[in-house]
């Protein structure tokens, strides 16, 4: 008999995660292993299970799916990501690839095809809905400016954009570390780290992102 592959959920939406348990369970090859309601208990459930496969919404309590890929990658580097989304935006799709995942579906998906995007990550392959990777191919064909500052914001992490909105609001490294009751290094390492995923590469520009991300009022 060969083994069941294992399968976390993550879903902050009960009655979401319930019907994706129910749905995976009616196949005898799947085990579900673990769920999670928001970004922590989903770290703690990959920590203890390591899946074959970790199931995951972008937008959950306590972590965003961003980070949470990231974290998962680090965790336990065999098991595939698949984001189960209703962001269509190309700043989330590439974003999530970005940070790890392996494949990306939306959540008005049909069954049949939840079923393709699992088989095709559980053999090895990458996996994006038809609905969106068409224009998405065409985002990258076109070289469109900006799209590389559009995605990079999806991979900010929490932090990084606390010290932004602060930068923004023309607060100094020390007045932030105050703050956020961190060194005045970190503060600079997490400048550093925006300049470098932004690639934005002075204060003015860091500010002009900030309010068009509406972090900051516009003055």
């Amino acid at each position: 008999m060969n083994p069941k592959y294992r399968i976390v959920i993550a879903e902050d939406h009960t009655i979401l995660r319930e019907g994706l348990k129910s749905l995976l369970a009616s196949y005898s090859e799947y085990e579900i292993v673990g769920e999670a309601g928001d970004g922590w208990e989903t770290i703690r459930s990959v920590q203890k299970m390591k899946p074959d496969l970790f199931l995951t919404d972008l937008s959950m309590p306590r972590m965003n799916g961003m980070e949470a890929i990231r974290e998962i990658k680090k965790i336990s580097p065999i098991s595939k990501v698949l984001v189960l989304t209703v962001h269509k935006a190309e700043e989330y799709v590439l974003g999530a690839f970005q940070a790890g995942a392996d494949g990306y579906l939306l959540k008005d998906s049909t069954r049949a095809e939840l079923m393709t995007a699992i088989n095709k990550l559980l053999s090895g392959k990458k996996y994006i809905t038809p609905e969106i990777s068409e224009k998405v191919i065409k985002g990258y064909l076109e070289g469109r400016g900006g799209i590389k500052r559009r995605t990079s914001w999806g991979t900010l992490t929490r932090r990084e954009k606390e010290v932004l909105k602060l930068i923004a609001e023309g607060y100094k490294s020390k007045e932030i570390a105050t703050y956020l009751c961190i060194s005045p290094k970190t503060v600079g390492k997490h400048r550093s780290n925006l300049m470098e995923k932004l690639n934005l590469h002075h204060v003015q520009a860091l500010t002009a992102l900030a309010i068009e991300k509406g972090l900051v009022e516009r003055k």
